[in-house]
């Protein structure tokens, strides 16, 4: 029962990582060059799965399993990484030498393993080979994902969001390696098990992390850099400081909120803002409940919600999805979006834009 339960799960994961690494290249909203090797790196690590897993009573997947996909695994994830982080490592000669180890073993494969599989003559060498194959591919593959983390860690191409989704798809790659080193070590069924499974969620994971949530990254940067560019040419709209209130503080804080958009960051604290103005966090909070009657992060809060009413409102951003905007205004997740918005307005962000293009 347990079997048939796990052999399901896999085959189903299977069905979800081919749908997605088709969809990916296929669907104009995730189309990019990017894209192409991420849908490539799991149509591989699907095709792995299934292969590792069934491929042993058929000739023809057999000698799939054997020319070490893998190889190519590794390459197209660090080429991803190094697309999404736009790195000069794409230009340099040497890069191509990396496709190298798959066309290696896949001629090796060829000339080792035709007797196993078609019986034309012998070879003693197989199993070595393909032992040795084995080793070196976990090497090479441990090598490059690590490289492609250090990568993205010192990267200074991406915004930080960017790189939080970067490194969670690269951890998860790396719990994929642990298991399969747990596996050579150990060669135990439960420990292979547990290999299929987590390469089944892997697909899982790409779907809503790896593909949607960095998409709405993507969005959110892009939205960024159009804003940033009409403040570069002088076409923004300054907003209009309050000062009717009496304290000095509350006019710096309007400022500091209008010129630098300090409320675009999701990880703005209370201590930033007091900092900012040179006072400490008690003060900050008493003076704007007394002369606004709100927390600070409801004075936050409304800037970011302002902003995003004006992004919603903007046809320019129609193409843009709602999480995007969310993001690019501030919001630290979609729930916090979506439940300060609502309390704001009484209606959700998408009702408000469907709202907007109605009136």
């Amino acid at each position: 029962m347990n079997k048939t339960i796990l052999d399901f799960a896999i085959v189903a994961s299977g069905i979800i990582g081919y749908f997605i690494s088709i969809s990916l290249i296929t669907t104009s909203f995730y189309k990019s060059r990017a894209n192409n090797y991420l849908s490539l790196s799991l149509f591989l690590l699907t095709s792995l799965t299934l292969l590792g897993r069934y491929g042993a009573g058929n000739a023809v997947l057999a000698f799939l399993n054997y020319i070490m996909l893998d190889f190519l695994v590794a390459v197209t994830l660090f080429t991803y990484f190094l697309i999404q982080i736009e790195h000069r490592y794409l230009k340099k000669k040497w890069y191509k030498w990396l496709y190298f180890p798959f066309f290696s073993s896949l001629i090796i494969e060829i000339i080792l393993h035709l007797d196993s599989i078609f019986n034309l003559y012998n070879s003693d060498f197989a199993v070595l080979v393909f032992y040795i194959k084995d080793n070196t591919s976990f090497a090479y593959n441990l090598f490059l994902i690590f490289w492609g983390r250090n990568l993205i860690k010192n990267s200074n191409t991406i915004s930080e969001e960017k790189r939080r989704w970067l490194l969670r798809l690269n951890f998860l790659i790396v719990c994929i390696i642990a298991s399969w080193l747990l596996f050579i070590l150990f060669n135990s069924e439960y420990v292979a098990n547990f290999l299929w499974i987590i390469i089944s969620f892997f697909s899982w994971w790409i779907l809503y992390y790896g593909v949607f949530k960095l998409q709405i990254v993507a969005q959110k940067d892009e939205i960024h850099e159009y804003l940033a560019s009409k403040r570069t040419n002088g076409t923004q709209t300054k907003k209009k400081i309050n000062k009717t209130t009496v304290s000095k503080i509350i006019t710096q804080l309007h400022i500091l909120m209008d010129e630098e958009e300090l409320y675009k960051n999701p990880l703005l604290s209370r201590l930033d803002l007091a900092t900012r103005l040179g006072t400490n966090e008690g003060y900050l909070s008493q003076i704007i409940n007394q002369e606004l009657n709100k927390s600070v992060i409801q004075f936050v809060n409304e800037y970011r919600i302002e902003a995003a009413k004006n992004l919603l409102q903007d046809p320019v951003f129609n193409k843009y999805s709602v999480e995007a905007i969310g993001m690019e205004a501030g919001f630290k997740s979609n729930s916090a979006f979506y439940n300060t918005f609502k309390t704001s307005l009484a209606m959700s962000p998408g009702a408000f834009r469907k709202l907007q293009k109605t009136s």
